[in-house]
């Protein structure tokens, strides 16, 4: 059953399209990723189903209710948690989601009672009565988080959550977020630009890319396309790496997608039963000295790369690179239209 139904939304901002055409179902009590580079349309999409923004053209339904025509009764449905932290740093932890818990119309006495079992729950309660200015940032995105769950939301909107964190705490909010989706049914959008996290978390992961979905599917799925067939991940380390070698590694036929993971380090996406031997060919042809080779097993970072041609931690002002053809993942057909 479809709890967000998105049909063909777009935003514009002037000339420029920062949402185009995207469309997806998510299903009840599921965590759905929006996985792309900062500036690839996810917050935008999300400011959108939120009701903070109207769609350009376009539409969606959450819990059967219209975003534009019945925006009130959605809002009554939703939790946001924003990539930018909304908390007032004068106030307590506990005077905060007193002062949300009223702004969302929450009754008193159950406000009292979730603001109890909330803090408790990202164990924060001996800190309730501490200023917010006072905690640190995974501090703040704990008492964030359970902000937007004070109107028990049937959908729960996160945004970049982890972004800025350390990686204790990173680990700390994604445990979170399964317990909160587990225990309570509670559906759950996310928008990361972090791979291992939409692995870890996310039934289903949209691949967002210059304000269009790319590929759909799950995450085990999105590997598969790129490692069947005559598809394979080469890791070369190539001591004397230089601009002319991956010049000439990007221009082969057969190659599909390049990225450098230091200054050694090539992983090349190549296409044939020939691209190894045409690869080191090359290489060598430039008086490049490979040390070693090996294949792998491919990341959501290799979807990314081969389906956008170029890697998730790129600009987003960088050259738009067209989606290669066939990427629509088969299992996405009756959920991205």
């Amino acid at each position: 059953m479809s709890e967000i139904q998105v049909k063909e939304i777009v935003k514009k901002f002037g000339d420029f399209t920062a949402v185009d055409h995207i469309s997806f179902d998510v299903e009840k009590g599921e965590i759905f990723g929006l996985l792309g580079p900062n500036g690839a349309g996810k917050s935008t999409l999300i400011r959108m189903l939120a009701t903070l923004s109207q769609p350009t053209s376009g539409t969606a339904t959450i819990g059967g209710y219209d975003i534009v025509k019945e925006d009130s009764k959605v809002r009554t449905l939703i939790g946001l948690v924003s990539e930018k932290l909304i908390m007032y740093e004068r106030l307590t932890a506990e005077e905060n989601l007193k002062f949300f818990g009223k702004l969302y119309g929450v009754k008193e006495d159950e406000m009292k009672k979730s603001i109890v079992e909330l803090l408790e729950l990202v164990q924060m309660t001996k800190w309730k009565d501490v200023q917010v200015g006072t905690f640190s940032t995974g501090m703040r995105q704990r008492v964030n988080i359970i902000r937007a769950l004070l109107n028990k939301p049937q959908v729960l909107f996160l945004d970049e959550p982890t972004l800025g964190l350390d990686p204790q705490t990173t680990v700390e909010i994604r445990e979170f977020i399964r317990k909160i989706n587990k225990e309570n049914g509670m559906t759950v959008i996310l928008t990361t630009h972090m791979m291992a996290e939409a692995d870890l978390l996310c039934k289903h992961i949209g691949i967002v890319d210059h304000g269009k979905i790319a590929a759909l599917d799950t995450s085990p799925n999105l590997k598969k396309s790129i490692s069947e067939g005559d598809t394979t991940v080469l890791e070369f380390v190539i001591p004397n790496l230089d601009s002319d070698i991956l010049s000439t590694v990007k221009a082969l036929s057969n190659v599909t997608g390049v990225s450098q993971e230091d200054p050694t380090h090539l992983m090349i996406h190549a296409i044939g039963s020939d691209a190894f031997d045409t690869i080191i060919d090359a290489i060598r042809a430039k008086n490049g000295k490979i040390t070693s080779v090996s294949s792998r097993e491919p990341t959501l970072e290799d979807v990314f790369l081969q389906i956008t041609g170029h890697e998730v931690r790129d600009s987003a002002n960088q050259k738009i690179a067209q989606p290669r053809r066939g990427f629509m993942m088969g299992g996405a057909k009756s959920r991205a239209r």
